[in-house]
């Protein structure tokens, strides 16, 4: 009885229902969401990097942030994006947004305009958004000469001369720091055309998964900081004292990787049991 009640569970275990997986992740995720505010984060070596990187900066300074992601990748970038932003504007320090992926460009601009609430920042003088042209590796050297040549204007059409906060911005002289947030191989062109080229500052956020590949930029001492995935994202809340999403959502991160690896080590050990019974039988 014993043998046969274990061999139906295992036969259970290894053609369970789809849909029964995903309701128990969806609940996983949820309820730490829900009530849990986030357990002890400590900040890595790198995260502490970038924030280093943008805390250097001055009243007045300029930083230009790159949104070179899109939605399949906002989860994780966003919420280190809108840290940044949060940390840069408490420093008073001019952003210059612009990016490499229009569909991503969108995503960007609503939490540039968050957290410039925020603040009380004002458009066109405190912060502006330059928009998308096509082209990424000919608009990251030509703005090394002159960004008007590529931004005329901003994403509105306003020309640059006519706003106070990029009345004298001319090429990469003028910008103070280059902060990209990146889920695929942009970071690459940054720092071969823009680093390496025009030697300017950089730090960068990207996905866990992009990280691994930015690694050697970072033990190069060609960028500054790297703040790898929503871990990343959370450490760097924990640097500037403000929680948010990414703290948030490391439990619920957490718990979703123990329970993917459990229906790893049960579908595993349904396969070795019903093999076991298909050769018993024979």
């Amino acid at each position: 009885m014993a043998e046969g009640g274990r061999r139906g569970f295992w036969e259970v275990m290894n053609n369970i229902d789809r849909r029964i997986i995903f309701l128990i992740l969806a609940v996983c995720v949820t309820i730490p969401l829900i009530v849990s505010t986030g357990g002890e984060i400590k900040p890595t070596a790198p995260v502490i990097r970038a924030h280093a990187s943008v805390e250097s900066l001055s009243p007045g300074d300029y930083m230009m942030i790159s949104i070179d992601f899109d939605a399949t990748s906002a989860p994780e970038l966003m919420p280190m994006l809108r840290a940044v932003l949060r940390q840069a504007f408490e420093k008073d320090v001019k952003i210059i947004m612009l990016g490499h992926i229009a569909i991503g460009l969108p995503l960007g601009h609503m939490a540039l305009e968050q957290v410039a609430a925020e603040y009380d920042k004002e458009y066109g003088v405190d912060y502006v958004d330059l928009g998308y042209r096509p082209g990424y590796i000919a608009v990251m050297i030509a703005m090394g000469r002159e960004i008007e040549d590529i931004f005329a204007s901003d994403y509105q059409g306003t020309p640059l001369r006519e706003m106070p906060v990029t009345a004298d911005i001319h090429s990469y002289d003028d910008i103070d720091l280059l902060f990209g947030f990146e889920h695929g191989a942009v970071i690459d062109y940054w720092v071969r055309y823009t680093q390496a080229r025009f030697d300017q500052r950089m730090t960068f956020g990207t996905t866990a998964v992009m990280a691994p590949d930015a690694y050697p930029y970072l033990q190069s001492g060609q960028i500054e900081g790297l703040v790898g995935g929503l871990k990343g994202a959370a450490e760097y809340e924990t640097l500037i004292g403000q929680p948010g999403l990414g703290t948030r959502g490391m439990p619920a991160q957490q718990w979703a990787h123990l329970l993917v690896i459990g229906f790893i080590v049960l579908g595993n050990l349904g396969y070795y049991f019903t093999r076991k019974r298909g050769r018993g039988a024979a």
